[in-house]
């Protein structure tokens, strides 16, 4: 997996039975930056919207309600247009 995997509008009762709502919370205001993922991480996203530009790829627009999968090793950069929260988690897949 080398890319952003997006799920849009994740029923809560799929996020529960993942666990998703145990997981540590994230939040961040309106800003941009460059960010490079050392696991895989999975989110969930409960609030915001930002649009995730991976090193020479296409920008992937998230938002609220959407289920993301960023793999290990991607370089990317984050531009958050609308306060974000996620709930997320780390893993050593990919």
């Amino acid at each position: 997996m080398d890319q952003i995997l997006v799920e849009k509008n994740v029923s809560s009762m799929k996020m529960e039975v993942m666990g998703v709502f145990d997981w540590a919370t994230w939040e961040k205001e309106v800003s941009e930056f460059p960010w490079e993922y050392k696991m895989t991480e999975s989110c969930y996203i409960v609030e915001g919207e930002a649009i995730v530009t991976p090193e020479g790829g296409e920008p992937v627009t998230i938002e609220r309600g959407d289920y993301v999968i960023f793999p290990k090793g991607m370089k990317c950069t984050w531009k958050i247009t609308d306060a974000i929260e996620k709930y997320y988690n780390f893993s050593d897949v990919g």
